[in-house]
Formats: structure tokens, C-alpha cells, sequence
């Protein structure tokens, strides 16, 4: 009897997965505007990224990856074995802009070093039926291996001269944030066959590794570009103490030894929320909202929002808006399918889309 349950499982998991799309309304500064269930069925949903046919890539923390096209959804094989624990699994999806003659697509995820695991970036090229990677190669991988379930980060973007930055936690050890020694706390910048671009602040320091771009990270688990350019992140802070940075090249971001927040006893964090030597972050929540994906919008849609950065809300089931200099919350989208936001992005067609933890399901913001 189990012989033959395992087997009908195994020829179900084959099989596409249909969906139905179902509608709904959201309040926004601009009105009402429409919310449309993309996709479902998924356990842990992390990332989402865009295919020039129209379809999608969504990626399950437990190590799935997933092609969605016209209401049905496949397992895609090939994707590397990851340390599922904790916070670690399968991260991040992101599709080069040379997507349709590469066919290369990038993963991140917590990978099983000895007896530890870090936070490894992957690439492969998609199959013409989008079933299977194929020469999947390991491009980078955080040094050295560090214990426990927390902090992997991570999001991989795309930078306009084509190397790509990954975003790194401090894997749950405050002081490794502050060692140059270590990947962990930091956004490295890699050439995208995992050599070394030129440009990079510490590259021939022997003190430090020479990917680093920044440091003095916590956990970001949200990144973008600006329509200018520029790298921005969301990172987990302590209690209180969540963060919208700017990242720039070399610069110290502070953890743990500056902070708006508080330990989750209660006790103080390092020395205070300023330090000469140490950027400020462009804004802070307080009270932590636990921020993870994370948008740049470039007005398609809405011209009103160009520029303004989307943030999902992990804790309090909403997506913030953020604009202004300074930087500010204006506003939080929040609905009945905005619990646990895990991924937000910009679709080619100027849509907002989200993926959910807590519906399981990938969610369409339009007009």
C-alpha cells in the first residue's frame, strides 16, 4: 500500500499543476486597485523572476524551483542540493537581461560546507522547455562555513555593467559583520563566470576578501537598483531596528556596533546609533517589520510611484512604500493577500507583483 502511495505521489509532482486565477481589491493612495492570484500551491514561496515569453520562476525555500506559464505550474530539475534549515534553503531567482540568448538563470542558497553550511550563488541554463537546468556550476560561495539555521541574506541583482552583487547575513555571529576576513555581513560583487571585476574596494588587501563591496550588514534579504543605478537594501535588524541603506562601494554599514534597535532582551546593542566612520541607514522601522523583498518602481503603471521603493513586510502582512528625500514610509498596501511578503517585483508590463508566504501563492498588482 505505501509502495503504491509513494508512486501515485511521484506521478503527481510530474504533472503541470493547473491554477485558478482569482481576483480581488486592494486600497492605495491612488485608488483601488486590482489584486489577481497568479499562481498557488506553493510551500515557502521566497523569490520571483520574470521570462521574456511571459512566463515565471518561483523558487520554494525547501529547494524547488518552478516554471509558471499559462495557468500551470512545473518543477524544474537540476537545481543544486541545499542545506534546508532554518532560514536556509533555496533563495534567490534572478534572469540576466541576456536572458534569450544566455539562457542562463542565477539561484542563491544555503549550501552544506562540512558541518556548516553559507550562502552560495549558482547558475544555469534553462532548457528550451524550461524543465531542467543544465550546467549548473557554483560561482561563489561565503568562506568560511558558519553553524546554526540563521541569517543566509539573500538576493543576487544584476548591476547595469553586467557583475552581479549578492547579499550576505552574518549568519546569526554579530562580529563576523565587522571582519573583512569574512564573506558573512556583507554585499560582494562578482564578474558573473565568479571571477573578480576590477573596481572592487579590498581586492589585494590581505586582510580582507577581495569580493566585498560593503559590510556591516545584519541580514539583508531585500536588494534593487535605483532607476539610476544604484544599490539599495532592506536588512533585519534586532528589535526596532530594521534598515533601508544605500549601499556604496567600501562603505561600513554599522552592525553590531551601531543600531537604532534594541536586543530582543531588551539590552543595548554596540554604542548607540551613531559612529564617526559608520553610514547611517536612509531610514529605519521602528517597530521592526521584519522587510525582505524588495522593489524599485519605474512608473509604468503608476507615474506617481516612479522611483519609489516597494519593501515586503514579513511581520505585519503589508507592503511598504517608501519615498521622499529623506526617505520615508508613505504608505502600506496591505490586503487580504499580503501575509508574510516575501518577494516583490516589477513586472516587464509595469504590474506589481508579490509572493506570499502565507497564502502560498504568487499575487498580480494592476489597475
Amino acid at each position: 500500500m505505501l509502495q503504491r502511495l509513494l508512486i501515485l505521489s511521484a506521478a503527481f509532482l510530474l504533472v503541470p499543476f493547473s491554477m485558478t486565477v482569482q481576483a480581488d481589491t486592494m486600497d492605495s493612495s491612488l485608488g483601488s486597485v486590482s489584486v489577481t492570484r497568479m499562481a498557488g500551491g506553493f510551500d515557502v514561496p521566497w523569490a520571483l523572476a520574470f521570462l521574456p515569453d511571459g512566463g515565471f520562476l518561483v523558487t520554494e525555500r525547501d529547494g524547488t524551483l518552478f516554471h509558471v506559464q499559462g495557468g500551470k505550474k512545473n518543477r524544474i530539475s537540476g537545481t543544486p542540493a541545499v542545506a534546508a534549515e532554518g532560514q536556509g534553503g533555496l533563495l534567490d531567482v534572478m534572469v540576466p537581461r541576456d536572458f534569450q540568448t544566455s539562457r542562463e538563470v542565477f539561484l542563491t542558497f544555503a549550501k552544506r560546507q562540512g558541518r556548516g553550511a553559507g550562502t552560495a550563488l549558482a547558475a544555469g541554463r534553462l532548457s528550451a522547455d524550461n524543465s531542467a537546468l543544465v550546467d549548473l556550476r557554483i560561482l561563489f560561495e561565503a568562506a568560511p562555513a558558519a553553524t546554526g539555521g540563521r541569517h543566509f541574506g539573500s538576493r543576487v541583482v544584476e548591476a547595469r555593467d553586467g557583475t552581479l552583487f549578492i547579499s550576505l547575513g552574518e549568519r546569526g555571529d554579530r562580529p563576523s559583520a565587522q571582519n573583512l576576513r569574512l564573506h558573512q555581513g556583507s554585499v560582494v560583487r562578482i564578474n558573473r563566470d565568479g571571477t573578480l571585476p576590477d573596481g572592487n574596494p579590498f581586492a589585494g588587501r590581505t586582510d580582507a576578501q577581495p569580493e566585498i563591496w560593503s559590510y556591516g550588514h545584519r541580514n539583508p534579504q531585500g536588494m534593487a537598483l535605483d532607476l539610476q543605478g544604484n544599490l539599495w537594501v532592506a536588512e533585519h535588524g534586532a528589535k526596532g531596528g530594521d534598515e533601508v541603506n544605500r549601499v556604496r562601494q567600501g562603505v561600513n554599514y554599522g552592525w553590531p556596533v551601531i543600531s537604532y534597535g534594541r536586543h530582543y532582551s531588551g539590552a543595548k546593542i554596540g554604542e548607540g546609533a551613531s559612529k564617526p566612520g559608520m553610514e547611517q541607514p536612509e531610514w529605519y522601522w521602528d517597530p521592526s517589520m521584519a522587510p525582505s523583498g524588495m522593489m524599485i518602481y519605474s512608473g509604468r503603471i503608476w507615474p506617481e510611484w516612479r522611483g519609489h521603493i516597494f519593501v515586503g513586510s514579513l511581520k505585519f502582512d503589508y507592503i511598504s512604500r517608501l519615498s521622499g528625500a529623506p526617505l520615508k514610509e508613505a504608505e502600506q498596501l496591505r490586503g487580504r493577500a499580503t501575509g508574510r511578503v516575501r518577494d516583490v517585483q516589477e513586472a516587464p508590463d509595469g504590474s506589481i507583483w508579490f509572493a506570499s508566504e502565507s497564502e502560498g501563492a504568487v499575487f498580480r498588482i494592476s489597475r
